[in-house]
């Protein structure tokens, strides 16, 4: 496939013709899957329905989808077609219970919607699990409507299997905001600290999260995938609802940011997509992986809000220091967040 030509500073994932021949050694098809059916680091290229009969039940600690929604969108040639709200909860009937399936006792499930399918998610998903919460992000991204609100939200069902025996781990994704009128006791500061960039405190995660950046061409995790989500919005669940070594399946597995993002945070990953473009992109981003574990907007342990770190940081080379340019890169041009 010919690569689109590239701004020069566009950082987008882009795939040569002598990396698609080596990655594809990266990804296996059903076949092979059943001859080999150990989940653990799998990346596998293959129609859902036809996977999960070989998946062991029970495999997996966490498991995040991102399915497509009720609406009409091409997926590199793969499209899907917007659907009457039955026709649509049927079709998630015809896999959710099946996935569910493969959800260790106290694990976790995350679903991701919009407001169009979130009640037929929600429907689906409490016929199989106990939903704990809703999530709400704010998409930044996308066109405003003139005869509408803007739709600027999605939302992410949080479900567990045994609401008395699942994992969640509230420290890991505590984020770092800034103090504006910071109070204190005895000259001292109350639960907040002094820094040189300014006043801070950890705050504990509510279920609208109004930090995430929809992937963009100056971000080195961006794919052409058109629904891709952000790292740092999956590194959210996973702190949260596993711990090191734990498996996170990926049923939806699109340009591979859930399987990405397990392998930077120590956890094992097991993915199923049908697209093998999406595919090549997931086999390249693990590979960097191994290389570079940064997850944009999540540093030092702590969550940051958006553009509160700053844009460039000290580097020793060659004994001196020198400013160089950080993984956000400079995009005078786009006018929405960093973080």
């Amino acid at each position: 496939m010919e690569e689109k030509p590239r701004a020069g500073r566009n950082r987008t994932l882009t795939l040569s013709p002598e990396e698609r021949e080596d990655l594809r050694g990266d990804i296996v098809d059903a076949g092979q899957f059943r001859q080999n059916p150990d989940p653990a680091g799998k990346l596998i290229q293959a129609d859902l329905f036809d996977v999960l009969p070989l998946l062991p039940d029970a495999f997996a600690d966490l498991i995040i989808i991102d399915p497509p929604y009720n609406l009409t969108k091409d997926f590199g040639g793969l499209k899907f077609s917007s659907m009457k709200d039955s026709s649509y909860e049927a079709y998630l009937d015809s896999w959710l219970p099946a996935v569910c399936g493969k959800l260790k006792a106290g694990g976790s499930l995350y679903l991701c919607g919009d407001w169009k399918c979130s009640s037929a998610m929600q429907r689906v998903l409490e016929r199989n699990l106990t939903v704990l919460n809703r999530i709400t992000w704010q998409r930044e991204k996308g066109r405003g409507a003139k005869g509408n609100w803007k739709n600027s939200m999605e939302d992410i069902w949080f479900a567990v299997k045994d609401p008395d025996n699942y994992y969640f781990d509230l420290d890991a994704v505590k984020m770092r905001r800034k103090v504006l009128a910071p109070y204190r006791v005895d000259g001292r500061p109350k639960d907040w600290e002094e820094c040189e960039d300014g006043n801070f405190r950890l705050t504990c995660p509510s279920n609208f999260w109004d930090d995430i950046s929809v992937p963009f061409w100056s971000m080195p995790e961006n794919t052409d995938h058109p629904t891709q989500k952000s790292e740092k919005l999956y590194a959210k669940l996973i702190l949260a609802s596993s711990r090191p070594d734990d498996m996170v399946f990926d049923p939806f597995l699109g340009s591979g940011t859930a399987a990405v993002v397990a392998k930077k945070l120590g956890r094992q990953y097991c993915g199923v997509e049908l697209n093998g473009e999406y595919c090549l992109y997931a086999a390249k981003r693990l590979r960097l992986a191994d290389g570079d574990r940064e997850i944009q907007g999540y540093r030092d342990g702590v969550f940051w809000e958006r553009n509160s770190l700053k844009e460039q940081h000290l580097q020793k080379q060659g004994g001196k220091e020198k400013i160089v340019e950080n993984s956000i890169g400079h995009n005078d041009s786009y006018s929405g967040s960093l973080f």
